[in-house]
């Protein structure tokens, strides 16, 4: 059976209107915003927006030569659980660059520098209440240097070098469940599949 698709446009006229905006908290790097909004044959409704501050969410995936991945232990508040992560986090100030903030990560939560540092995805975290994106990171080329304490809640961290075919494996039985370091290991597994030479 057939079927016609309109062509995707992410920018197409909007089916609401928004009617006004107001911030209602600030944090450091993030705030709420409440939107009233309007919609034919509904009316008037209104929305939370958490708008991120100080750029893109930065994470790193940072593949070693024996094609292992650093992942960090942390502890998570909201979740009250443990989670196996990439290096991630966001900029000091707006004037650092998410290259930077990366390199950055990259050191003080795995202890790692890299020569070969480049963007490879870009992607929105959720949509549905929230302007936060997170820029991915590839770190090649990787030299161990000193790793920092990254926060009072993960002060006994650690890192796991954990093979790409077993972190595969983590994120399908649901061991990794991070968005983040899913994406990470999704695009690693597809790039190193495609490369004939790796």
């Amino acid at each position: 059976m057939s079927q016609t698709y309109r062509k995707f446009d992410p920018w197409r006229v909007p089916p609401v209107q928004e009617d006004s905006r107001q911030q209602i908290m600030d944090a450091y790097y993030f705030s709420v915003e409440k939107v009233d909004l309007s919609a034919p044959n509904f009316g008037h409704f209104s929305r939370k927006i958490l708008r991120e501050k100080m750029g893109d969410t930065v994470a790193v995936l940072a593949l070693t030569e024996e094609r292992t991945i650093p992942f960090v232990e942390q502890y998570r508040i909201p979740t009250h659980r443990w989670t196996l992560e990439v290096p991630a986090g966001h900029a000091l100030s707006p004037d650092e660059k998410p290259a930077e903030v990366a390199a950055r990560k990259l050191r003080e939560e795995a202890g790692l520098e890299a020569t070969e540092l480049s963007q490879i995805y870009r992607f929105i975290n959720t949509p549905s209440f929230s302007t936060q994106h997170t820029a991915l990171f590839l770190a090649r080329n990787l030299t161990d240097v000193s790793r920092t304490e990254i926060g009072p809640e993960s002060q006994r961290s650690s890192v796991r070098y954990i093979s790409l075919d077993d972190a595969y494996d983590m994120v399908l039985n649901g061991t990794i469940i991070d968005a983040k370091s899913i994406i990470a290991v999704l695009a690693a597994k597809t790039a190193i599949l495609a490369d004939p030479e790796e």
